[in-house]
């Protein structure tokens, strides 16, 4: 084995059995031309293809696989958390399965953290493959949220990133159930740099990011990392009730000083619901952030191993025991 710092390659998979063996093969081509130890850990996310096998097949074959087989999907956001947990390398490196994030760019993420960088983050200049409404709405969300976020987040970034061994001890302290990584990452602080890359198109089968779980993992980045919305609501409260008092005055004025009646059971409907739908929206965005309380008062675990495969004696490796 060679010597020098040991890097950790976290690799979530679900449903990704047309394209693991040729990531497996691509992301070990590069790591055999650096001058390091290396691991991958893959993390099975409750696929219900033949991803499993494959990854055992893979890991019969190459003693530095680990494998992490999850009792069920828990979503990408949990599997990256159980490698970064179990990761042992000095470094970890984030990529997903797909070939999106090309591994090649991963030598330029080591050159930055031997100059003493504690975050390489990929930086995406190009997202080739991806729909004209994916890659605009991706756009407005990050700038939406980098403005309402309490903490600058970094424009058109994923989770493709290098982090020393002291971030990852700081985010496995983060014990948070509603994750966001890339937030939580810029939280911690550190010395962090970008590192622009040309984001490719998958390179087999289909993205596990439809609409619905895109707006889901949105709202996840928003409601952790931003007061804004309560903000919001507040000043919204308080806007309808200077509104309201206005209203009031008018009438009065119009009472004592004319002769005329504020009338009419249409304007009396309009004003109920109009102010009746803003209580719910803001009952709503109050209720987003009661029921992330209610989640992490349960104090569940973040996701549920079935099964470790290539750790020394079938368990997971602990900082400690690291070489």
């Amino acid at each position: 084995m060679q010597d020098g710092p040991l890097i950790s390659i976290v690799v979530p998979c679900f449903n990704e059995q047309e394209v693991i063996r040729a990531t497996h093969e691509r992301l070990s081509a590069v790591l055999t031309s650096f001058p390091i130890r290396y691991e991958i850990l893959y993390i099975n996310d409750g696929s219900r293809d033949d991803t499993e096998a494959r990854l055992r097949e893979i890991q019969s074959r190459d003693p530095r696989v680990r494998l992490i087989l999850f009792s069920r999907n828990f979503g990408h956001q949990m599997a990256v958390t159980a490698g970064i947990d179990h990761a042992a390398g000095d470094a970890v490196v984030l990529i997903d399965a797909d070939l999106q994030d090309p591994p090649e760019v991963i030598a330029e993420m080591l050159g930055r953290w031997r100059e003493g960088y504690h975050v390489a983050y990929g930086q995406r200049t190009v997202r080739e493959g991806e729909s004209v409404f994916k890659e605009n709405t991706a756009k407005l969300f990050y700038r939406m949220l980098n403005r309402m976020s309490e903490i600058p987040i970094p424009l058109d970034t994923g989770d493709f990133r290098l982090m020393d061994r002291k971030v990852v001890d700081a985010l496995k302290a983060m014990p948070e159930r509603d994750r966001y990584l890339r937030g939580m990452v810029s939280w911690v602080g550190f010395k962090q740099i970008a590192v622009p890359y040309k984001r490719a198109p998958r390179a087999a089968g289909v993205s596990k990011y439809p609409l619905k779980k895109m707006i889901q993992f949105a709202s996840v980045g928003l409601l952790s990392f931003s007061r804004v919305p309560l903000h919001l609501v507040s000043g919204l409260g308080f806007a309808c009730a200077v509104l309201s008092l206005l209203c009031i005055i008018y009438a009065l004025v119009l009472r004592i000083f004319t002769s005329e009646w504020v009338s009419g059971w249409t304007l009396l409907f309009i004003a109920v619901v109009f102010f009746g739908g803003i209580q719910l929206i803001c009952l709503g965005v109050a209720g987003e952030y009661i029921g992330r309380i209610y989640a992490e008062v349960k104090r569940r675990p973040n996701y549920l191993v079935n099964q470790f495969v290539g750790f020394e004696q079938e368990r997971p490796v602990e900082p400690s025991d690291r070489k």
